[in-house]
């Protein structure tokens, strides 16, 4: 259980906050690819770490990702023109480049060279695989870490979605119920019978033995966990998965070592969280989830999400879906009731939308009573906790800031006999890696 204050330490990420002091030392999902889709198109409004910032692409194709209120009075810079390679406020034409940079100044007289004294702030950006990464850190030119080799985000081929959740909670909610695997045979499989299940499934193992043992452990680039029940004789069903720092998951979706996926808790603010999802199987095709509403591919973690809802302009209009708490989720009672689903929620993500956001904007979990099944839990937000403390006592890089290899790893499930380590075990399945580094700045 945690203390009040060290719940606060933790859920807070604005300037100046332990967490958000941490975080910024790694590059940030920010922008997916196709809300830019063209140089000089219309420029988004983005919410990272609680800061208000617009991004724009350039008719070079650079990224451009700068405060949202101008320099001068404050104005929108949403609303600002989108000139050749930088956005100029239609205030008075205060125009800055994708450094931040006033370029140009026309309300001044020609011989003035307030322009050089200006500068809005602005980050750097890179782009790769379909996401627009900001780096928000103290680190400058040449100094900047490297991205981090998730390999769900460095491979072209597919399948390949990207799809994006607006979650209306603290992104440590979102982020704990993927440390909690047990959650699934209840909230995501409490249906599921052994008579409906396929003997040798990890749903007919879990509708077998509902409860799980726990194995979780500290590693390079964060923590990882197995979760194991009974199978047949001598051997063990395993779901193996991994919280990787600041804010990545890689749950057990299927074979150990076969798909490549990630998950992402990307905080916009103390209440509000992106939730990023990508899932490769290398050597497919590829494929984005639109931003119109059309359905999604086949094949993709949020399967069964329900309607996606148009993007808006607004801060929080972006990669919304139908189903939320005020309208309950659209739950069925009647198919609760009948056991047609456990909960009567239509969808996985809307089946963890509707626990994790119903604790609240941010959960009060110094009134909480944890069992051993939340192991993984309490072991992940010690580290978590620790590592940021350490970060601000020393000044040194975390863990993966500028070792992008610590996230050379798979999850996934998979039967072992009793008498093999599920860690050693799987070394080689968890550390296939079939991606290549390659980094630019952001372009088309």
């Amino acid at each position: 259980m945690l203390s009040e204050s060290d719940n606060d330490l933790l859920c807070r990420i604005g300037p100046g906050t332990l967490m958000g002091e941490f975080m910024r030392q790694y590059w940030i999902p920010a922008v997916r690819s196709d809300e830019l889709p063209s140089p000089d198109c219309p420029s988004v409004r983005i919410k990272l770490l609680g800061e208000e910032l617009i991004s724009y692409r350039t008719a070079s194709g650079a990224v451009g990702l700068i405060q949202n209120a101008c320099p001068h009075r404050g104005a929108s810079l949403f609303f600002g023109r989108n000139e050749e390679e930088g956005l100029r406020c239609v205030y008075h034409g205060w125009k800055f480049d994708v450094t931040g940079a006033c370029v140009d100044m026309p309300s001044e007289p020609a011989e003035s060279n307030f322009k050089s004294k200006v500068r809005a702030r602005a980050y750097p950006t890179r782009e790769r695989c379909g996401i627009i990464w900001a780096y928000m850190g103290p680190r400058e030119g040449d100094n900047l870490p490297p991205l981090p080799d998730i390999e769900a985000s460095m491979l072209s081929e597919g399948p390949h979605q990207i799809s994006i959740l607006h979650r209306p909670c603290n992104w440590m909610q979102g982020w704990e119920g993927e440390m909690d695997t047990v959650h699934a045979a209840f909230l995501h499989g409490g249906a599921t019978t052994l008579d409906k299940a396929k003997p040798g499934t990890g749903a007919w193992y879990s509708a077998k033995s509902r409860a799980a043992r726990f194995s979780a452990m500290d590693t390079d680039f964060g923590t990882s966990y197995g979760a194991y029940r009974p199978a047949e004789d001598d051997t063990y069903y395993w779901r193996i998965a991994h919280m990787l720092f600041p804010f990545y998951a890689m749950p057990p979706l299927g074979p150990l070592g076969k798909n490549a996926t990630i998950g992402m808790y990307v905080p916009m603010d103390d209440d509000h969280t992106l939730q990023w999802e990508i899932m490769i199987e290398p050597g497919v095709g590829s494929t984005l989830q639109g931003l119109d509403g059309r359905a999604q591919a086949p094949g993709a973690p949020t399967t069964g999400r329900g309607v996606t809802l148009p993007n808006g302009t607004g801060w929080y209009e972006r990669f919304n879906i139908e189903q939320n708490m005020a309208n309950d989720y659209l739950i069925d009672r009647e198919a609760q009731r009948n056991l047609e689903s456990y909960t009567g929620i239509h969808g996985v993500r809307q089946q963890d939308m509707a626990v994790t956001e119903s604790m609240g904007t941010i959960y009060t979990r110094f009134r909480e009573h944890l069992g051993t099944t939340d192991t993984m839990i309490i072991r992940t937000r010690r580290r978590l906790l620790n590592a940021a403390k350490a970060y601000r006592e020393t000044g040194q890089p975390s863990i993966g800031v500028d070792n992008p290899e610590v996230y050379h790893q798979r999850s996934g499930d998979l039967v072992l006999p009793r008498n093999v380590d599920w860690w050693d075990g799987t070394k080689e399945l968890r550390e296939r890696f079939d991606a290549v580094r390659e980094e630019t700045p952001a372009k088309a």
